[in-house]
């Protein structure tokens, strides 16, 4: 079996994303982060769906980018908005993905995995600039370039298998591989028992694919 670290933040996107990679044949290492987000309750999730997948193993790894702030998500002064804004929100988190995927890397080499998954969408998105095609084509340049495996020609693949789909071919997706969504936390500002506000944006989205899905939205809120 080839071997994949598989981001998993506890999310619905990245819950599809390891079953996607899991029946592609894949041994499975989940990655997620405790990087000083507001709702904590995503890695409650993360470790939840890691153990029903049955992965080689999981690793959450503690980062403080609440240090930094600069994102509603780390810094609690900053409020999480409760209606649709322009631009990029105050929810982006600086240098986020690039920070995330550059462990993802590292454990991609320590056990040679031959791909890393990422659950980044570019339709049905909040408007990250690092969940773009452009962004992703660069980080494989970078994967390329910067690690043993890389110049000794073993690549390393980056795969975002969920790019180009909306939120409701994700959903119908992730229902055929058998993804409990019920098990997800998608909520910027979740509680600590893991219940959605059904306000933020990430609650929108979710909250229309199912309804575009035309499947029952199994999340729970306070």
């Amino acid at each position: 079996m080839k071997k994949a670290i598989v981001l998993v933040s506890g999310g619905l996107d990245s819950a599809t994303c390891l079953a996607i990679a899991q029946a592609e044949g894949c041994a499975c290492y989940a990655l997620s982060f405790d990087y000083g987000q507001r709702s904590a309750s995503e890695l409650n999730a993360a470790a939840r769906l890691s153990e029903m997948a049955g992965v080689v193993a999981h690793k959450t790894l503690p980062i403080d980018m609440g240090a930094i702030g600069g994102s509603a998500l780390t810094d609690r002064s900053i409020a999480v908005p409760e209606e649709e804004t322009v631009g990029i929100p105050v929810t982006y988190v600086p240098a986020r993905n690039t920070v995330f995927l550059s462990y993802a890397l590292a454990w991609a080499e320590v056990v040679e995995a031959e791909a890393i998954f990422i659950g980044v969408n570019a339709l049905d998105y909040s408007g990250y600039p690092d969940c773009r095609p452009e962004y992703i084509d660069a980080f494989q340049s970078l994967i390329n370039l910067a690690t043993k495996a890389g110049v000794e020609g073993k690549n390393i693949v980056l795969r975002t298998p969920l790019i180009d789909l909306t939120k409701a071919e994700i959903i119908g997706v992730g229902l055929k591989l058998g993804v409990n969504y019920a098990a997800t936390v998608s909520c910027y500002q979740a509680d600590a028992e893991g219940r959605a506000c059904g306000l933020c944006d990430s609650c929108r989205l979710r909250t229309k694919g199912f309804a575009d899905a035309q499947s029952q939205d199994p999340t729970r809120y306070r």
